[in-house]
C-alpha cells in the first residue's frame, strides 16, 4: 500500500512538471484574435499628439526681425567693406560680444554697435573706418542682422513643460501640449510674427515620454512589478517582454494577456497571447502591436499563487507556536533548574 502511495505521488508529480515546464510541453489552441494589428500587419499610428514632458527639437530656419531693430550683444552681423587694405578684407560674419563690440581684428580693431539701429551701425563702423582706409572712396556697403540672439534662443532642444509650454526665451511661450506637430509649428510660427517679420521653424520629437505601454508582472500574492516603457510605433509584445529580459521564475506562460481600454462607455478589450505558439513556433497572430495606454499582464503560476497565500495564513500561526514552545521550555527548564538546583542545596546543609 505505501509503495503504491509513493507510486501515485511521482506520478501526480510528473504530470505537475510536465504541465507546468518548457515550451513543447503544452499547447494551447488558436486564439488570435482577427483584425488586430500584430507583428506581420501593423498599422500606422494616429497623428502623434505632444503632450508632456516629451522632447522638441527646434531650428528656426530664418528670422527677419521687425524695424527698427536694434542690435543687442549674441546677434551676428552681416558686414560688406570695399575698398580695404591689401590682402585683408572685411567681409563676412561678426558676432557681437556680451559687452557691445564687433570685432574686426587686425588693424581693424573693434567697434561698439549695442544698442544701435542698422542704420547707425553702418554709420560708425563707416566713422571707425575712416582713419585707417584713407583711400577713398570708402564705402561700407552693407551692415545687416545675419542671425539674430532670439534665433539661437530659440533653436535647440525644448522640454514640454508641466503647464503644456515650450519657452522660445525671450519670445515667451507657446502652448503645444494637446496639438500635433504640424499644428504646434503653425502656433508657434504665428506667435513669433509679433516680434519678427516673418519665421520659420522646424520641429521634430525626439525623445517621446508622454506615449507609454506597460508590462505588469504578478508574483503570485507577493506583490506586482510594473514597468513602464515608451512607445515607438513599432512595439511588439514580443519586443516589450524582451525590453524586461523575459519571464520571470514565477510566470505563467499560459497566461499572458494584452488589456486595451477602449475608451469611456466600451468594453475593455482582452487580447490572449498564445507565448508557446509566439515563441517555440515562430507564430506572429498573438504578437499583437502594442498601443499607447496598453497594459502586458502575465499571471503567476496558480500553484505558486496557492502556496503563497498558504504561507500567509501559516507562516504568522507557526510563529506563534514557536513564540509558545519557546515560552514553555524556557519555563521548564527555569523551573527545573529552581527544583533541582534547590534540594542540592538543601542536601548540602546536611
Amino acid at each position: 500500500m505505501g509503495a503504491s502511495r509513493r507510486a501515485g505521488i511521482w506520478l501526480l508529480l510528473a504530470c505537475t512538471l510536465a504541465t507546468t515546464c518548457g515550451c513543447a510541453h503544452f499547447h494551447q489552441p488558436e486564439m488570435f484574435i482577427p483584425d488586430v494589428p500584430s507583428e506581420r500587419k501593423k498599422t500606422i499610428l494616429a497623428d502623434y499628439m505632444i503632450e508632456s514632458p516629451d522632447l522638441l527639437q527646434i531650428d528656426l530656419l530664418y528670422a527677419v526681425p521687425k524695424p527698427p531693430y536694434k542690435i543687442q550683444p549674441l546677434d551676428v552681423l552681416s558686414v560688406t567693406v570695399r575698398n580695404t587694405l591689401e590682402n585683408e578684407p572685411l567681409t563676412g560674419l561678426y558676432p557681437v560680444e556680451p559687452d557691445g563690440l564687433i570685432t574686426f581684428g587686425g588693424r581693424y580693431g573693434n567697434v561698439k554697435v549695442s544698442g544701435m539701429t542698422l542704420k547707425e551701425a553702418t554709420e560708425a563702423i563707416q566713422k571707425h573706418l575712416d582713419p585707417i582706409l584713407k583711400e577713398p572712396p570708402l564705402k561700407v556697403a552693407n551692415v545687416a542682422v545675419a542671425e539674430g540672439r532670439g534665433v539661437q534662443l530659440i533653436r535647440g532642444q525644448h522640454l514640454v513643460r508641466p503647464d503644456g509650454t515650450v519657452s522660445l526665451g525671450s519670445y515667451g511661450t507657446v502652448i503645444v501640449a494637446g496639438h500635433t506637430l504640424s499644428e504646434a509649428k503653425a502656433l508657434i510660427e504665428a506667435h513669433l510674427k509679433q516680434y519678427l517679420e516673418s519665421a520659420e521653424i522646424v520641429i521634430n520629437v525626439i525623445g517621446y515620454n508622454s506615449k507609454v505601454y506597460y508590462v505588469i508582472f504578478d508574483f503570485g500574492g507577493n506583490g506586482q512589478q510594473v514597468i513602464r516603457l515608451p512607445v515607438t510605433g513599432n512595439d511588439t509584445v514580443l519586443d516589450a517582454i524582451s525590453q524586461v529580459n523575459g519571464l520571470t521564475s514565477v510566470s505563467d506562460a499560459r497566461n499572458v494577456r494584452v488589456a486595451r481600454s477602449a475608451g469611456a462607455g466600451e468594453p475593455d478589450q482582452i487580447l490572449p497571447v498564445d507565448w508557446e505558439a509566439l515563441t517555440c513556433r515562430g507564430r506572429s497572430e498573438t504578437n499583437y502591436q502594442l498601443m499607447p495606454g496598453d497594459r502586458i499582464f502575465v499571471k503567476a503560476y496558480p500553484m505558486t499563487a496557492l502556496d503563497n497565500r498558504i504561507a500567509r495564513v501559516v507562516q504568522p500561526v507557526e510563529r506563534l507556536f514557536g513564540f509558545t514552545l519557546l515560552g514553555t521550555a524556557t519555563y521548564k527548564g527555569v523551573k527545573f533548574a529552581n527544583t533541582f538546583g534547590g534540594s542540592s542545596t538543601s542536601g548540602g546543609g546536611f
